[in-house]
């Protein structure tokens, strides 16, 4: 009998090796017939014809017939209006929503830039951009250019609101405090003005185990603190010295961007709630993205606009690898920083 089970197992995982190994030939296959497709993608939806779809579907349902025709023929008329006043020299104001998403990479920063250098072919000063952000910020240099990607609105002189419907922390602060505006929800978590390093040290480990760790740089300060190597003061101080010299320049572009903060009560690497940040003036209002768009849509046109790329099967692996890290960091970040639940 175990024999029979032993045959019956290897052969069962030289099944599943061969299905697995199908699999990936078939998928590398269809990666590689989809190269000459076009890669790249914009989307524009019309929030405005979205939300009157929505309204009349519901008033559809609840209304009688006699009721719905009315409503019905009010709104032909008023998109006829509407559509005759985009015709006027003047036209209507017109909202570019974007939407950032961001990790601890601000990978999302490659759709944005896109995205803003097609707003900025027609978006004029009387227009406006909005963008609603969820970021819990991560790397300098990366947030730092994503800032640096709003900036470009700004330096148009094209007026900007940011929305915080969940989290605008750190890095993703330094992205928000470019707005001209910055609205949030009640209970979003905002602030964050500090810069952390934290790098685990293993060299007791090896040096337990009798591995050696040779490290050969060139100028004193290539490297400070290291990961496998043994850790001196003067490493530890000069790698202090770099993340003060960091949070100095947060600060400075924070309070640039927001004069009227007091930057030292609000850099001090705390983070407060929408209520609170209002107090603080972190924020202009405190109000939801949806609630906004909705009321704007009565006087403005608004369009989401929506840029994407085709990845690659190996680009999808990579990224769903770095999804799983990514999202486990954030959910480490939100436990240490909320600690507390309702």
């Amino acid at each position: 009998m175990v024999d029979i089970l032993m045959q019956y197992g290897l052969f069962l995982a030289k099944a599943v090796t061969i299905i697995i190994t199908i699999a990936i030939i078939i998928i590398l296959g269809m990666s590689l017939s989809k190269r000459g497709r076009p890669q790249e993608k914009l989307e524009v939806d019309n929030l405005n014809q979205k939300y009157d779809s929505m309204a009349l579907a519901l008033k559809r349902s609840v209304l009688s017939r006699k009721h719905y025709k009315q409503e019905a023929k009010a709104e032909k008329a008023r998109q006829k209006a509407e559509k005759k006043a985009k015709d006027e020299p003047d036209g209507r104001k017109r909202i570019f929503v974007l939407n950032f998403r961001g990790d601890i990479r601000a990978s999302a920063v490659a759709s944005l830039r896109e995205e803003i250098t097609t707003v900025l072919t027609m978006a004029t000063r009387k227009d406006e951009v909005f963008v609603r952000l969820e970021n819990a910020g991560g790397l300098v240099h990366e947030h730092g250019l994503a800032a640096s990607q709003l900036l470009r609105i700004k330096d148009r002189k094209i007026p900007l609101t940011v929305a915080v419907d969940k989290v605008a922390a750190s890095g993703g602060y330094l992205m928000a405090c470019v707005a001209n505006r910055i609205i949030a929800a009640p209970f979003a978590i905002v602030g964050s003005i500090g810069v952390l390093a934290q790098i685990p040290n293993f060299h007791r480990l090896l040096n337990k185990h009798g591995v050696d760790f040779e490290q050969i740089k060139a100028g004193e300060f290539k490297r400070t603190v290291t990961v496998f190597g043994k850790n001196t003061d003067k490493d530890r101080k000069k790698l202090k010295e770099e993340v003060e010299d960091t949070h100095e320049l947060f600060k400075s572009f924070v309070a640039e961007n927001r004069p009227d903060l007091d930057i030292k009560r609000v850099a001090t690497g705390e983070h407060w709630y929408g209520t609170r940040a209002l107090e603080l003036k972190l924020i202009n209002n405190v109000q939801t993205s949806d609630d906004y768009l909705l009321t704007a849509s009565k006087n403005a046109d608004l369009y989401e606009v929506t840029y994407t790329t085709r990845k690659t099967f190996s680009e999808k692996l990579v990224a769903n690898m770095q999804s799983v890290i990514d999202n486990a960091l954030l959910s480490w970040w939100q436990r240490a920083e909320r600690g507390r639940v309702m």
